[in-house]
């Protein structure tokens, strides 16, 4: 069977939670929730480390962000590891990435050489910027400044279109196609007005761990989230369509996922970094006709996001690098084997950012997100425990408690298996960045790049 062509979109801090397929009772996503019907609905897919630069990396790289070392924000992945363009090109595949990079740590608003864009060929990218109605981005080796037509996920959208047509005549030669949007991450105001219209504050349901003094402002940024999650729903739409219509459908692989979530004042905080569902739950659909058919399942397995680079490439024909750590779930989707794995790795390496330093609760964690539980500890010892089947809001923390002991035991080895298999020495967070020799700011971690 010749190799698939492999469409990867993702969007930044979108949350399991926010869209119909996933009982989203206000959010209007009719294009996810129809390709969920077709797809590979892994209904446990997990950000281990849910921060921007760490997961991307370990998307593309299928490691953990302490062997990697993009442990924070804006520091460079290294060429230590065989990327996943690097492998897909290596099997003859053409190589596109468009939007969001993040994982070059030289200024966010900086050129990014060809020698640090990791395999990718065709270029359409920016390092970071959340100004999406004024989003610049570089293209191939032009070092000029180019901006975005309008609301940016839109004109990346219609340029991945572009490219697709394009490449629907090539011949023989798959592509891998990457498409990183900037939204749904705040500021959650900026969507077009359409999609803004959509949405009341006054109307939404919160979830029942947003407490009442957080519920006004809650809401207000749950409207602007929802806008800019409709819009990349059409935006989907818009990228199926063309698909099919370029006779593709059949032996392309599609694939949608976000890096990670955002708390949206559930527990009482804001944005990622923490183990909550909401911060490290986020969705990942898998549609792949030529392999699974059109009628689309459920997958209950726990899947964590170095996963992801192994299962695609294994979908696609190609060999997993020998770097790569994370576990492949392709011939246990295939039906040929038990899930690789019943637990992911939850980790911060280092807290950080507005909503996440030290003095604002924030601290290393290592855990692990079973189908059932979540259980953390911190430096000083266990820190939560919750069953997310009884208490799928996780408002009642079961942590030392005696009726708990056994399954809290239990977990804990898994986590000290996990930690023993991945070589994580759990350290204080200055280790890491004095490792990586990163510089650090007064607040004590990596200063943002402009």
């Amino acid at each position: 069977m010749p190799h698939p062509n492999l469409v990867f979109v993702f969007s930044d801090q979108q949350r399991y939670q926010a869209a119909g397929f996933s009982g989203d009772p206000d959010v209007r996503t009719p294009y996810l929730d129809a390709l969920a019907e077709h797809s590979l609905n892994f209904t446990n897919a997990i950000s281990g480390w849910p921060v921007c630069c760490p997961a991307r990396a370990s998307l593309l790289t299928g490691q953990y962000p302490h062997q990697h070392g993009v442990i924070v924000n804006d520091v460079c992945l290294s060429n230590q590891a065989t990327s996943l363009a690097e492998a897909c090109a290596g099997a003859g595949y053409q190589t596109a990435y468009i939007g969001k990079w993040h994982i070059d740590g030289h200024g966010r608003s900086n050129y990014i050489p060809r020698e640090r864009r990791h395999g990718f060929d065709f270029w359409r990218a920016l390092e970071c910027t959340h100004d999406y109605n004024h989003s610049i981005y570089y293209a191939g080796d032009d070092a000029a400044q180019h901006v975005w037509e309008g609301y940016d996920a839109e004109a990346q959208t219609r340029e991945a279109q572009r490219y697709i047509r394009e490449h629907s005549h090539s011949g023989d030669k798959p592509f891998l196609l990457v498409l990183s949007w900037g939204p749904p991450h705040n500021p959650y105001g900026t969507a077009p007005q359409r999609f803004r219209s959509l949405y009341d504050p006054a109307r939404l349901h919160l979830r029942p761990n947003v407490p009442a003094y957080l519920a006004a402002q809650a809401r207000e940024d749950l409207a602007g989230y929802y806008a800019h999650i409709s819009a990349l729903d059409a935006c989907v739409g818009d990228l199926l369509s063309t698909i099919e219509q370029s006779g593709m459908r059949d032996n392309t692989l599609f694939a949608f996922w976000s890096d990670h979530g955002d708390m949206l004042g559930s527990q009482g905080t804001w944005r990622k970094q923490r183990p909550w569902e909401e911060s490290i739950h986020v969705p990942l659909l898998i549609r792949c006709p030529e392999q699974f058919g059109d009628a689309g399942r459920r997958v209950d397995a726990v899947i964590n996001t170095p996963d992801i680079m192994p299962t695609l490439l294994d979908l696609c024909g190609i060999p997993t690098p020998p770097s790569v750590s994370g576990r492949n779930y392709a011939p246990y989707l295939r039906g040929e084997c038990q899930p690789p794995a019943d637990a992911a790795l939850l980790a911060c390496y280092q807290p950080f950012g507005e909503y996440a330093r030290v003095q604002h609760g924030g601290r290393e964690y290592r855990g692990i997100r079973t189908a059932r539980y979540t259980y953390t500890r911190d430096l000083s010892g266990a820190w939560l425990l919750y069953d997310n089947i009884a208490d799928p809001y996780q408002l009642n923390n079961l942590v030392n408690q005696s009726e708990y002991a056994a399954a809290q035991a239990s977990l804990e080895q898994q986590l000290n298996q996990l930690l023993a298999e991945y070589r994580d020495d759990f350290l204080p967070g200055l280790s890491y960045i004095e490792k990586w020799n990163y510089p650090i700011d007064e607040t004590g971690t990596v200063p943002y790049t402009n």
